[in-house]
């Protein structure tokens, strides 16, 4: 199989502590050439450039729509000075990971919407594109991405077809990950399955989202079993996956994707052309 991009994976993530580069090791192994490694809160902002330049891979700056409760009006104005003091820093690719949680409970929806319109201005002044979490929040995402234009990741799509064509009608590609492995993700595998091959990217969301493979019921838990632990060495048969749903060669799929991969996130292009 061709190398393939995981276009999102959290490897700064506590369950990956002790083991980061080993994991990052696996997954190069089994074929996953270039990882994208989002921040989620200004508070590891240095922690994944850090593991970005150590893994070989690249990275975004954000806050992400569950840690606007503890975020101030000051990481807003250090976003934006990282931006720009890393302006020529060739492993930032994005800003991200930003968007709307309109899932968990508890979140204040004006607050998200703050902090992601914020962000979305800074993308633009730093001419960035933009990884988007989009969970129960579609449309409302939509509206303010016309209202500030901006390209790059709806990650971890999972809204209707309609919702769909209007993010790629934007300019967006859509991720597909883990959850497309599940047989009772009939909406999901239908949009893998129809939509433009021209607007999908492929991701882990490492370490959460595990394919089914590595899940296990509440009931197996309690049983003792261990939740499997999502990595990116898992990429290539979420990919096998979406193959399948599509009726098309694997390796036209992992080509098709990390072409779309920089389509989205432009500075990708010099990172994978010399590793």
């Amino acid at each position: 199989m061709p190398a393939l991009v995981d276009t999102h994976c959290h490897l700064d993530a506590p369950e990956f502590a002790r083991d980061a580069m080993d994991v990052r090791q696996r997954a190069r192994a089994a074929g996953v050439r270039h990882c994208v490694i989002p921040a989620v809160e200004a508070a590891n902002f240095d922690t994944v450039r850090a593991l970005a330049r150590a893994t070989g891979d690249s990275h975004a700056l954000g806050i992400h729509p569950l840690f606007t409760p503890s975020a101030r009006e000051d990481d807003l104005a250090l976003l934006d000075r990282a931006l720009a003091h890393h302006a020529g820093d060739p492993d930032l690719v994005a800003v991200g990971e930003i968007g709307l949680d309109f899932f968990v409970p508890g979140l204040d929806p004006a607050r998200q919407e703050h902090f992601l319109r914020e962000q979305l201005l800074l993308a633009r002044r730093h001419r960035l594109p933009v990884i988007l979490h989009v969970r129960r929040s579609a449309d409302r995402l939509l509206k303010h991405l016309r209202e500030i234009p901006v390209t790059g990741i709806a990650h971890a799509f999972n809204g209707s077809e309609q919702q769909a064509r209007q993010f790629i009608d934007l300019g967006f590609k859509l991720g597909f990950g883990g959850a497309v492995t599940y047989d009772r993700a009939l909406q999901l595998r239908r949009l893998a399955a129809a939509l433009p091959l021209s607007s999908l990217v492929l991701e882990t969301d490492a370490p959460d989202i595990p394919p089914h493979w590595l899940y296990r019921t509440a009931a197996e838990r309690a049983d003792g079993g261990a939740q499997g632990r999502n990595e990116p060495g898992e990429l290539p048969a979420i990919a096998e996956v979406v193959a399948r749903l599509r009726g098309m060669p694997v390796d036209e799929l992992a080509h098709a994707t990390t072409a779309n991969a920089v389509a989205a996130l432009p500075r990708l292009q010099p990172l994978l052309a010399q590793r």
